[in-house]
């Protein structure tokens, strides 16, 4: 039954409301456990308006994945907001996974949604692709400060821009069976120490 909506209100689309249902859903049960009817009945609208507004559930999986991963960029821009030099700029992205493992989540910390999301889908499926992407771009973001700290060397800022992110992504794991924040800041002190010895 759709929820009833108090006088005066404006409805918010249906398409919103669908997301903000299936990314919990999505996040603490897994894509696979989580059935379309689950998910119409916390967005409180009725089955048609799914495929009213996507084709599929894989539809809806690739708008999930999307949302998530801009989630994570404005956490990752507020942050670089307050970075004063390109070693915070650095440190930012790190800042950024460890306020994302502090999020409220319904049933507790898992680790990164969309690595948890890729590991579901079938090998060349494209929320596979969507996932490397956000990892590339993370990469990317990681590389951007480091040349400016290694000015006329590309080639070692990049190498390292891996290594932070393969270090980054090893404590995201580990943080999410700890299901704390631990191993981030750890990672961060780790971080933190390359980045002085440049």
């Amino acid at each position: 039954m759709p929820a009833t909506i108090p006088a005066g209100s404006t409805r918010r689309p249906a398409r919103t409301l669908l997301l903000e249902a299936a990314a919990p859903l999505f996040y603490a049960h897994g894509i696979t456990a989580t059935g379309i009817d689950a998910i119409t009945a916390g967005a409180g609208v009725a089955k048609k308006s799914l495929y009213n507004n996507f084709r599929s559930k894989a539809d809806l999986v690739a708008a999930y994945l999307e949302a998530r991963h801009e989630e994570w960029l404005d956490l990752y821009r507020a942050r670089l907001d307050a970075a004063a030099d390109p070693g915070e700029q650095v440190l930012a992205v790190f800042d950024a996974y460890r306020d994302h493992a502090n999020f409220a989540y319904q049933d507790g910390f898992r680790g990164c949604g969309l690595l948890n999301a890729a590991a579901e889908l079938p090998a060349g499926d494209p929320g596979r692709q969507a996932v490397r992407q956000h990892k590339e771009d993370v990469e990317d973001l990681l590389r951007g400060p480091l040349q400016t700290l290694l000015p006329g060397e590309p080639g070692r800022a990049a190498q390292l821009a891996r290594h932070l992110a393969f270090l980054l992504e090893g404590a995201m794991a580990r943080a999410g069976l700890q299901g704390d924040d631990g191993p981030l800041l750890e990672a961060r002190l780790l971080a933190a120490g390359l980045l002085e010895a440049l």
